[in-house]
């Protein structure tokens, strides 16, 4: 059996129940593509990816799609075969697009159980934000994994109240310009604050970090679940 030792641990009910329930992940990077191995691994049989990027060689040190022999191609379909090998009989739906305001009816929120964000762009994630608070799903949102080493300070809390994370301020901030999310929120995110020992444009990321946000927002949706048994 696949799934046995998961099953072990949370019992049968819980491991039928959690196949019954649709999940929408945003953004397959080195956040939300260690997120959808844990569920998929758990279990879970109904998953949505939503990513429009390719792998490139940035992406190697903490991205699970990206390596050499995956340069250039789509990051939903390079993990749409990992998981079929991993689970044949998976749902998996994959979708090679950018969520944005003029895209966002394409997804259908009010279809699934879980929403879970982990993309960057402030507007667009602010827009999914926005979007899936309207809905009836658990919605659960990654804040900014970047400039980070220490995974035992990565926390989970409300949104108003996440403190140290430029991404969440920043959010804030577009939120008192336009449209306050209607309900509350839980987010992964880390007060630690580092700075590059190279200058660049970009911010370092290691994907014991990345990762490490990823499995905390799987093992959100797979404790919320354990709570409705």
């Amino acid at each position: 059996m696949l799934f046995e030792r998961a099953e072990l641990l949370l019992g049968k009910d819980l491991m039928h129940l959690l196949t019954q329930k649709k999940i929408i992940l945003f953004g397959v990077g080195g956040v939300g593509s260690w997120c959808v191995e844990s569920l998929v691994r758990t279990g879970f049989q109904n998953l949505t990816l939503v990513d429009d990027d390719v792998v490139m060689e940035s992406n190697i040190n903490r991205q699970l799609p990206a390596s050499i022999k995956t340069l250039g191609q789509p990051k939903v379909e390079v993990l749409r075969q990992r998981f079929r090998d991993i689970n044949p009989d998976i749902n998996l739906l994959t979708l090679q697009k950018r969520y944005t305001e003029e895209t966002s009816s394409e997804f259908e929120l009010e279809t699934y159980d879980y929403i879970i964000d982990a993309i960057d762009s402030v507007k667009d994630k602010a827009h999914l934000i926005q979007s899936a608070c309207k809905t009836d799903a658990v919605f659960y949102s990654s804040m900014g994994a970047a400039l980070k080493m220490d995974p035992g300070k990565i926390k989970v809390g409300e949104f108003w109240k996440v403190q140290g994370d430029p991404l969440a301020r920043a959010l804030r901030q577009y939120f008192r310009k336009t449209q306050k999310p209607v309900k509350k929120f839980q987010c992964v995110f880390s007060e630690e604050r580092l700075q590059n020992q190279i200058p660049d444009k970009a911010n370092g990321t290691v994907m014991h970090v990345t990762a490490s946000f990823g499995l905390r927002l799987a093992g959100l949706v797979v404790n919320h679940l354990m709570g409705l048994k």
